[in-house]
């Protein structure tokens, strides 16, 4: 299928799945929600409690629960008791009754750039959609503190319209990282690369009350980048980034050195 055969009759209004990995309660989904609302039908399906840092996790061991869950006394979306994968799953096998023409993951607190790509169950739920077909998006902002998801929100609405009238490739998403600053602070909007930059890992050692050793894994984001093609650059110089993000993890450009190589069994 090409990008023209994945583009949505816009003269009716589409049906999009929201979720995310920070869970049914994280303030970002609520904001996504309301600002898809304006243009299509909307369901929400996300996990039960916060998944952050999942990647493409599925729950494979225990059983999957499905619930309501209300805000303010109405219905929201649903709950599913596993990860962002788990949700893009269950959705469509037991909760929507055909599959969306897009999917919106988001908005995630904290940016999903270089290696935190691999790493975020934000982008995985996007991918997982792709994997299914699907027209999918991820969206983070770029922060963990103070969060303002008002003009995060109004991008992701900007964004979510043109690609369905233009659709996507196969097997490819969009990950859009936005500054947690006012519109008039943007600098504008860039199509980026993954960057190259890197945690620096630590792990903090606590003790319990009976003297055992317990640890959080924590860490610095090291910027290894110089150039705003690169996402985590671009952002801390207070671009919109979207960048697109294949389901195919090949290094082709390896290929033919290996092929040199002339392995044999």
């Amino acid at each position: 299928m090409t990008a023209e055969q994945n583009k949505v009759n816009t003269h009716q209004k589409p049906h999009i799945l929201v979720c995310n990995d920070d869970g049914i309660e994280g303030e970002g989904i609520h904001a996504l929600a309301a600002a898809m609302k304006i243009i299509g039908h909307v369901t929400v399906v996300a996990p039960a409690e916060p998944h952050s840092g999942m990647s493409h996790a599925m729950t494979l061991g225990t059983p999957l629960r499905i619930k309501k869950y209300l805000k303010n006394g109405h219905f929201f979306g649903y709950t599913v008791s596993g990860t962002p994968v788990d949700c893009i799953k269950v959705a469509m096998s037991h909760i929507l009754p055909s599959k969306p023409d897009l999917i919106v993951s988001g908005i995630n607190y904290g940016s999903n750039t270089a290696i935190n790509t691999i790493y975020s169950g934000t982008v995985a739920a996007a991918l997982e959609g792709a994997i299914q077909g699907i027209t999918s998006l991820a969206f983070s902002l770029t922060t963990y503190e103070n969060a303002d998801f008002s003009y995060a929100a109004k991008f992701a609405r900007k964004l979510a319209k043109k690609v369905l009238a233009e659709g996507l490739p196969p097997d490819t998403i969009l990950s859009s990282n936005i500054p947690n600053r006012a519109e008039s602070e943007i600098a504008g909007v860039l199509i980026t690369e993954q960057g190259r930059s890197r945690w620096e890992e630590d792990a903090i050692e606590r003790h319990d009350m009976f003297g055992n050793p317990y640890y959080w894994l924590s860490g610095t984001l090291c910027l290894l980048d110089d150039t705003l093609r690169k996402d985590e650059f671009a952002v801390r110089h207070n671009y919109v980034t979207v960048t697109p993000i294949s389901c195919d993890m090949t290094n082709h450009s390896v290929i033919s050195t290996l092929d040199a190589w002339k392995l044999k069994k």
